[in-house]
């Protein structure tokens, strides 16, 4: 009789843990599932990215592994070195995995994230996408060998804003057939730190970020440094670079390090350094500015200018000036002689601000006694200041067409050359002797307040000896703040 009551109570047991279990299910069973768009990222990567896979139903996903920064702590040190051993008995570039590095012991503090060495498809480059705008702290993104396309980039290139930190991307040995890597240099774009080594861009990949640097019309203004080495660029993509040096006038760095170019790309390069002659093109579009901008002035009433326009209207007298003298070609000469007394004094690159901060670009002409280390070091943080691109701040770059003294001189107009580009590296490249007497011109032409600290065109098709190049060598050493510390 035991044993029945015994199974009684079993029965009776199992049967309400059944019902407690559908009773369980069936208040989720009504809710609907969460769909890839609905889901709302945390900035967690290690939740989010596996999660949003899922989602997209992808097959194997990648394992996604985070490095957290070294601590004090004896505990947290070998907490690292464990996860380490783990990453070394199973290297990453083995399986895909998406590599996260914190800036802090804070999860939600991802800072850079890492693809190498393995091909990212569509629904991969969507959720990475998806999570961006959660990623606060996110400050550069690489991707190497990563297997990206040409509509990867450009959806890349329309999410990047929203990641309100991030500044710096690495994209190499990502073949793309229709050379999409100009996107990421759009006028509007916010990075200021690209590096597309070994990409196979050639000379219309040249092309292309020649005109996205600058053209009359328009320029990059944030972008601080370029590196373009290993990529096949021949003479005509260097002459293109150094068009879009023309009226660039924010690039600190530039790489063109071991590509094709010769004697004909490198004088290109070079006269862009020092002064150069303005085209009929370039002329035309100089006087449609000046007399669109004399018109906009004028026609501003002053009682409603903002303090933010006090240096425009400063200058409304002399683009009155400007006006007369563009009237006729024969006016050019007597012009330009009035301008060229503060030729020399004023700065080749020219930035302001809508708030009262502080000046960037280009520094003030230096003393004689100022070394060039606090020289460079100042160029270089003025540039890439964080206060000049937090929210609410509007940065104006003037272009160098209008607000850059130029001089007649036997039938043609000259411009100052590029003075806010301090590096320049062409080693590794097919430059001859014949191109140096090119650049120690433009070196000595350039002004004591900007231009080249580095130079470097070892590895080249002259002997290091050659007389100009000693010469250069000599002057760069004087420039350069490290070589001149050295010696």
């Amino acid at each position: 009789m035991s044993r029945e009551r015994r199974k009684e109570k079993a029965d009776k047991a199992h049967a309400e843990e059944e019902a407690s279990k559908s009773a369980g299910q069936t208040p989720s069973s009504i809710l609907p599932a969460l769909t890839f768009d609905e889901y709302q990222c945390s900035g967690d990567v290690e939740a989010d990215f596996p999660g949003l896979c899922a989602l997209l139903d992808v097959k194997d996903i990648p394992t996604v592994i985070t490095r957290q920064p070294a601590s004090s702590t004896t505990d947290t040190e070998g907490a690292s070195e464990d996860s380490e051993s783990k990453s070394n008995a199973a290297p990453p570039w083995s399986t895909p995995c998406l590599q996260v590095e914190l800036e802090n012991e804070d999860p939600l503090s991802a800072k850079k994230l890492k693809i190498s060495g393995w091909k990212v498809d569509e629904q991969i480059s969507r959720v990475i996408q998806k999570m961006f705008p959660s990623l606060s702290k996110l400050q550069s993104l690489q991707c190497w060998q990563a297997g990206l396309t040409d509509r990867m980039v450009a959806s890349l290139m329309d999410t990047v804003s929203l990641c309100s930190n991030l500044r710096a991307v690495t994209l190499e040995g990502n073949h793309l057939p229709e050379r999409s890597y100009h996107l990421l240099l759009s006028e509007d774009s916010v990075l200021t730190h690209l590096s597309l080594r070994n990409n196979r861009m050639g000379d219309e990949g040249a092309r292309l970020i020649g005109s996205a640097l600058s053209t009359t019309k328009s320029a990059n203004k944030n972008l601080l440094s370029l590196n373009l080495a290993f990529n096949s660029i021949g003479d005509a993509g260097a002459t293109h670079i150094a068009q879009g040096l023309r009226y660039n006038r924010g690039l600190l760095v530039l790489s063109l390090g071991n590509n094709h170019i010769g004697d004909s790309g490198a004088a290109h390069l070079a006269a862009i350094l020092g002064e150069f002659a303005l085209t009929h093109e370039e002329v035309v579009e100089r006087r449609k500015m000046l007399l669109e901008r004399t018109h906009s002035v004028d026609a501003e009433p002053p009682a409603d200018r903002p303090p933010s326009v006090a240096r425009s209207s400063s200058l409304g007298k002399g683009e009155n000036k400007g006006k007369k003298r563009e009237t006729s070609k024969k006016d050019e000469k007597p012009a330009a002689s009035k301008e060229n007394p503060k030729s020399k004094k004023k700065s080749s690159y020219i930035r302001t601000q809508s708030k009262g901060g502080k000046h960037g670009g280009q520094e003030k002409p230096q003393n004689a006694q100022e070394v060039p280390e606090s020289r460079f070091l100042k160029r270089f943080k003025d540039r890439s200041s964080p206060a000049l691109t937090e929210p609410g701040e509007s940065v104006e770059i003037l272009n160098p067409l209008l607000d850059q003294p130029v001089q007649y001189r036997d039938g043609e107009l000259f411009l100052p050359g590029n003075q806010t580009l301090a590096s320049l590296d062409l080693a590794g490249n097919r430059i001859t002797k014949k191109s140096l007497p090119l650049f120690l011109t433009s070196l000595e032409m350039q002004a004591e307040g900007g231009g080249l600290l580095r130079l470097c065109l070892q590895r080249n098709r002259f002997p290091p000896d050659c007389e100009y190049n000693v010469k250069i060598t000599e002057l760069m050493t004087l420039r350069d703040p490290l070589k001149k510390k050295s010696s």
